[in-house]
């Protein structure tokens, strides 16, 4: 008799007063609200909660329940015979895992274990399939003993053991649970174990498992499949090699958090800095909810110091917005996050002692009910506040990889946006990890151009006026590269009488990663994208996979150019990307991503970096209410001068009656202006 008793079922879908006996198990798709989460999964659940009824005896020790899920995105619960048994794991992975089942949990005669959705004050709907749901008559360690596996994750080019991910999925896809703990030098969850110096032993149930390593975005991945026996004994060297090159950048990821400090995800501040240097992150930015922690004295105890150089920072959690600041002094004062004006705010933060960088997190999130880039506060195509609220942190995060977006460019437009406002705005890549597998700390990062010869003792201050000084690239599995006229890189002011400026571009990213598709945008507004056809032979150039030199004409007045690389969505176990956090729409369509900061073109000559809005107030004040003369001069601009401008005039004046005339003298970019502004005042009458 095989060694798994699979549960003589009875599934009763929907408050059903009977069901069906089931020969075979399987996954069976639950939905906890009538509405349906996302479109990849069928438009009818099978049922609200899955309830089984089978036969047992009582156990005299304890029992193991076997558990496959997928997509789980809020609490469910695991009762037998209505006793709580535990709480499917909150993750949308596909995972095996495995529940004890206390001794005497199981009862003589017919047994009923249910799982349903928890309570949930605000409904959020949440697609699962779970199934597959074995019973084993011995305990959990038992059940993981089987056969064991000893991993060595080495660096190519030393030799040596590094800090890396090791992933381990079975015959289906599925993250296997091992037996592997945490501990000083490994961090484990189901299927996933980051080792903090490249050895992981573990033991896994009999079976065929495909084992990786790997460590984040700039290295390759290895793997080795397995086919276990009972008792056997298994060891591998899995080799990585670092594919992406990146000297001069410092990979940094400015909003991560612990379960120690911040009280919710599951990683404890051991875990998280293991995973830190799994992921190979290297300038890490402390923020959790509040508090300022310095990780330094549990990074030289945990001997990881060679890996990264922290920083303390705190995630200043308000009713009004969420902010990362750092760098902060040792014996700081905590700010005053109960304040919900963003005037006293941006006192209250940039008071701290030793802060100099505010980033505004998540901006089209809503956490107590504001949604701080939402369209009842944010004009879009202006770049302001609705209600004048100052748009004070210097930094935003364009990509979250913990919360990413239906519309993957959405906040990417925004910062455009508000940099064409006149505001100097750093982008940002960050993870939002809260957790050790989830939401994979560094998946969303921003590299940092500055000295990167000993990660381990970076020049914090020197990264941090580079980074305020907009010298990054933000990578959510691309990284792209633009340089202006040879020497020209993000953040600089480029100069020069050439009539032609030209563009040197190259798309970086590890063989696992595809991209797809280049873009390049002033002031804004996209100027020029081209089709990025994947290199027949990688190894050729690893890690570069497009590059080309472009030219384009030198305007007559300042634009800011920033780079854009777009590719496939990763979906391998191994660095698996996350769904929207808080989406709105079930459709959605994965990307990766690779951003440049700006680079802005000297086209005056007057050594200046005028915005669309330094070059809009002098012509709308000149014209007062004259619309014609307005008009007329903003005829050798762009529209992203002609939308200030257009902003700029109806503050003051009503719309011309010419506006909407077929040979009138108004861009797209006035029409975009005017659309907004008809928006803001919908907005303002709905408070």
């Amino acid at each position: 008799m095989h060694r798994w008793l699979w549960i003589a079922a009875v599934f009763l879908l929907c408050n059903s007063a009977s069901g069906e006996g089931l020969p075979h198990p399987k996954l069976t798709h639950l939905r906890n609200e009538p509405s349906r989460e996302w479109t990849s999964f069928p438009e009818q659940a099978e049922g609200s909660r899955l309830e089984i009824q089978f036969d047992s005896k009582p156990n005299a020790k304890e029992h193991t329940l076997r558990i496959r899920q997928q997509d789980v995105k809020q609490a469910w619960r695991v009762l037998l015979n209505k006793k709580p048994l535990g709480e499917l794991i909150r993750d949308e992975a596909d995972i095996v895992w495995y529940l004890p089942i206390p001794a005497q949990a199981l009862i003589e005669g017919q047994n009923t274990l249910l799982i349903e959705a928890k309570a949930n004050a605000k409904p959020v709907a949440d697609d699962i399939r779970v199934g597959e749901l074995l019973i084993e008559p011995r305990p959990v360690k038992e059940s993981l003993a089987e056969a064991a596996c000893r991993i060595a994750v080495v660096d190519e080019a030393t030799k040596q053991p590094i800090p890396a991910r090791i992933t381990i999925v079975n015959q289906d896809g599925a993250l296997q649970a091992t037996s592997a703990v945490s501990s000083a030098t490994i961090a484990a969850r189901p299927g996933v174990i980051y080792t903090a110096d490249g050895h992981a032993t573990f033991s896994v149930p009999a079976g065929k498992y495909t084992i990786y390593a790997s460590r984040g975005f700039e290295y390759s991945v290895a793997k080795t499949e397995v086919n276990l026996a009972v008792g056997e004994r298994h060891e591998s060297s899995l080799q990585i090699r670092r594919e992406v090159s990146t000297p001069g950048l410092v990979a940094c990821d400015t909003h991560i958090h612990t379960f120690t400090h911040s009280g919710h995800g599951d990683a404890t501040l051991d875990e998280r800095l293991i995973t830190l240097a799994g992921e190979g992150i290297e300038l890490p930015i402390a923020a959790d909810h509040n508090k300022h922690i310095d990780y330094r004295p549990d990074v030289e105890r945990l001997k990881l110091g060679k890996y990264f150089t922290p920083v303390m920072g705190n995630e200043v959690t308000t009713q009004v917005g969420h902010f990362n600041l750092f760098p902060v002094e040792a014996g700081a004062r905590v700010p005053n996050h109960q304040l919900k004006d963003w005037a006293e705010l941006k006192n209250e933060i940039f008071d701290t002692p030793g802060v100099q960088v505010c980033i505004l997190n998540h901006a089209r999130d809503i956490h107590n009910n504001v949604r701080p880039f939402g369209p009842d506060l944010f004009n879009a195509t202006i770049g302001e506040n609705f209600h004048g609220w100052p748009m004070f942190p210097n930094a935003m995060e364009i990509i979250n990889s913990g919360a990413t977006q239906n519309e993957p460019l959405r906040l990417l437009h925004d910062w455009l946006a508000t940099i064409n406002r006149g505001y100097k705005i750093t982008p940002v890549g960050s993870s939002d990890s809260h957790d050790v597998s989830r939401y994979i700390v560094g998946q969303g990062r921003t590299y940092i151009r500055c000295d990167d010869q000993d990660v381990g003792k970076l020049d914090a201050a020197t990264a941090i006026k580079s980074f305020l000084a907009g010298r990054v690239a933000v990578s959510y599995g691309l990284l792209v590269e633009m340089k202006v006229d040879d020497k020209f890189q993000p953040g600089d002011l480029a100069t020069g009488t050439n009539a032609q400026v030209k563009l040197q571009l190259r798309v970086l990213g590890p063989h696992w990663t595809t991209a797809r598709k280049v873009q390049l945008y002033m002031n804004g507004e996209l100027f020029r994208e081209e089709k990025i056809t994947p290199p027949a032979d990688r190894a050729k150039n690893p890690g570069v996979q497009w590059e080309a030199t472009w030219t384009t004409r030198r305007l007559k007045h300042d634009v800011h150019l920033v780079a854009v690389a777009l590719g496939d969505e990763v979906t391998a176990p191994y660095w698996a990307m996350a769904k929207p956090y808080q989406p709105t729409s079930p459709e959605f369509a994965g990307m990766s991503l690779g951003v440049t900061g700006p680079i802005w073109i000297d086209g005056d000559g007057d050594g200046l970096r005028t915005t669309p809005r330094g070059y809009a107030e002098p012509l709308a004040k000149k014209a007062g209410a004259d619309w014609e003369q307005l008009a007329s001069s903003l005829k050798p601009f762009d529209n992203a001068v002609a939308a200030q401008a257009m902003h700029l005039y109806l503050q003051s004046h009503p719309l011309p009656d010419n506006f909407d005339r077929p040979n009138a003298t108004v861009s797209a970019g006035m029409r975009a202006a005017w659309q907004a502004f008809r928006e803001q005042e919908l907005a303002r009458a709905r408070q």
